[in-house]
């Protein structure tokens, strides 16, 4: 009876432990990467024409409003790249951009802050089949105490972008020339417990230690 009535007690434990703390640790963050700021060249310009060769276009697609618990992956917008008169690699028929930067900014509309990434490409050939073209992200990270911070205070969530995003050929991807910006959002307040929730967890404890009390008493 003694060890049934313990393995009962230890069962509440741990479905408190495993259940209700995650369920109270989550965070919903808030942001978009439609603002003014967002563009290529220091521009709002959502759009981007080749200088040379076949007529091309790479085209940003800003998120205007997206909420992600947290930690979790995030989607920064989409590039496209268009050349419909491009050719493939082996034929040579196609098209040039010359070396360009581009900035997302976000807007971390939870805490009331934002903040930029910029991308920077040195350009290169594009054809049907195949892409060049490469942009390199730096800080790495917006969030408390970092570059790339312009207005507000990110509180405790963090924005995290991928060292470097190809661009893939027209004629790739799903759907066809696209190229997904992932990163990261995360807040280091989302690992902390909720004082409602350390309380149940609490009372379980106290149970056990009372049963255990009452155990010694009867033998």
């Amino acid at each position: 009876m003694t060890l049934t009535r313990l393995f009962q007690s230890l069962s509440v434990a741990a479905f408190a432990l495993t259940v209700l703390v995650p369920a109270a640790s989550a965070i919903t963050i808030t942001y978009s990467t439609n603002g003014s700021g967002t563009g290529f060249n220091g521009t709002s310009l959502l759009s981007l024409a080749s200088t040379s060769g076949q007529a091309a276009t790479l085209s940003f697609i800003p998120n205007s409003s997206n909420s992600s618990g947290t930690p979790s992956n995030i989607n920064f917008g989409d590039f496209t790249l268009v050349c419909s008169t491009c050719g493939a690699k082996d034929v040579g028929n196609g098209s040039t951009f010359a070396p360009f930067a581009f900035t997302i900014q976000i807007t971390d509309q939870t805490d009331g802050a934002t903040g930029n990434f910029l991308g920077n490409s040195s350009g290169g050939e594009v054809f049907s089949n195949a892409s060049s073209l490469v942009l390199f992200w730096t800080p790495l990270q917006l969030g408390p105490g970092t570059s790339g911070a312009t207005s507000g205070s990110f509180g405790n969530t963090t924005f995290q972008t991928p060292t470097f995003t190809p661009i893939v050929a027209p004629n790739s991807g799903t759907p066809l020339g696209f190229s997904t910006v992932s990163g990261i959002v995360n807040s280091s307040s989302s690992d902390v417990p909720e004082p409602a929730t350390l309380g149940l967890v609490g009372g379980v404890l106290v149970g056990l230690g009372l049963w255990r009390r009452r155990a010694l008493s009867v033998r």
